[in-house]
């Protein structure tokens, strides 16, 4: 089965951010790849971002690494260094530990697509969301103090 069928795979828009940071990934949908690649050990999603939205929380990971392709349309890398278009063709990448928060912003009036693979352990991942009041562990979202936010990460 290596041609996977897009349109059997679930797309869902589901998060496990607490209000008010859920509202930026309110137009991002995407689709868990791996599970119906059958994958055991890296992690896939094929994820649309609607116009003016973001992909994430700006975030690093401490456990995985990330890797993503950009298929589609354009939008904007935002990191720690500044901004930078990202268009079709694109391929972005951060190793597990750098400390780099980014996230992708939707700019322009068209949807835009890609793939974002993960590898590492995700239940021995954590790492900080550098522009608000909050971190993730493996069992959950907290703010900076170890106060848990009452929401669960999204699988």
């Amino acid at each position: 089965m290596p041609k996977l069928d897009l349109d059997a795979i679930p797309q869902t828009n589901a998060t496990g951010y607490p209000p008010p940071y859920d509202q930026d990934v309110a137009g991002r949908r995407y689709r868990h790849l791996a599970p119906a690649a059958g994958f055991t050990k890296l992690g896939a999603s094929h994820v649309v971002l609607d116009p003016g939205a973001y992909s994430s929380q700006r975030h690093w990971h401490e456990g995985q690494d990330e890797l993503l392709i950009f298929l589609q349309g354009e939008a904007v890398l935002i990191e720690d260094q500044g901004e930078v278009p990202v268009h079709a063709g694109d391929i972005l990448a951060w190793p597990a530990g750098d400390r780099n928060g980014h996230r992708l912003h939707n700019r322009s009036d068209k949807p835009c697509v890609f793939i974002a693979v993960s590898a590492g352990d995700r239940d021995e991942d954590r790492g900080e969301y550098p522009d608000i009041d909050m971190v993730f562990t493996p069992e959950g979202y907290f703010k900076r103090d170890g106060t848990p936010y009452p929401t669960k990460r999204a699988p």
